[in-house]
């Protein structure tokens, strides 16, 4: 008999495990997740890679508690609670723990102002063409949909790795860019076992810096094993979240 969605690896595991075990405690900041969402993940590195003491909490999608609806109706992972006050949106929040947190160190927006919008630029470019291009792809069930999805992941990919300073996308220190889209880095391998994706087809420079960055520590220490299985979903088309719904529907990934 095959088993419920929501009964498949319902926490963390491997590496996100350990660490999930490590901020158990309460903390100013509490941080509630989803141990498989790339949008969580590349919040969760925020907060590692600044050493930012927080407390972990999964939020299970198949039932969601009520405090966790009080403070963000939308439903959606990843939220903070800081000191009573809520705040979603992955993006917002690795901005909010940059203002917040001005002490802790490193920072990962550059201290000039015409880099830190030059670097806005990229982490836009992230949310507008590679992501999309990563979704239509891992749901395509056609192969002219996959065709074309696959051409535009690759483009996507092959743009942006052009502009990789190196070895990090701004240079030497690891930045909110490199934060950003480490998440998909993670995951490429799901489009490369079941939709014909290859590192290389992306070009040299963009296997150099995603195999670089899928090593840093603060990627190893925030993620799972069995994301294939969990994206088994999308795979098939039939996942219900909102990134999902809106692949499927032509509309803007929230």
């Amino acid at each position: 008999m095959a088993i419920p969605d929501e009964q498949i690896f319902p926490h963390a595991t491997g590496a996100a495990a350990e660490t999930v075990q490590k901020h158990q405690q309460p903390q100013d900041v509490i941080f509630y997740a989803g141990w498989f969402c790339p949008f969580v993940q590349r919040t969760w590195i925020v907060l590692e890679e600044r050493g930012i003491p927080y407390q972990y909490k999964e939020v299970n999608p198949y039932k969601k508690e009520k405090h966790f609806l009080d403070i963000n109706p939308k439903g959606l992972v990843p939220a903070i609670e800081y000191k009573g006050n809520a705040l979603y949106e992955s993006m917002i929040l690795c901005e909010f723990l940059e203002d917040a947190f001005p002490e802790a160190i490193p920072r990962l927006y550059p201290s000039d102002a015409f880099e830190r919008a030059y670097a806005r630029i990229w982490i836009d470019y992230i949310a507008k063409s590679i992501v999309p291009a990563f979704f239509r792809l891992l749901q395509g069930q056609t192969e002219e949909k996959r065709k074309t999805a696959l051409d535009d992941f690759v483009k996507a990919l092959g743009a942006f790795a052009d502009k990789v300073k190196g070895p990090y996308f701004l240079g030497d220190q690891f930045s909110l860019v490199d934060a950003c889209i480490a998440p998909w880095v993670v995951r490429e391998y799901i489009v490369v076992e079941h939709r014909g994706h290859s590192r290389d087809l992306a070009g040299v420079n963009w296997k150099v810096y995603a195999d670089l960055l899928e090593k840093r520590p603060s990627v190893l220490k925030t993620g799972s094993e069995h994301y294939t299985e969990i994206y088994g979903r999308y795979l098939r088309d039939e996942a219900q979240s909102e990134a999902a719904k809106a692949t499927r529907s032509g509309g803007v990934i929230p």
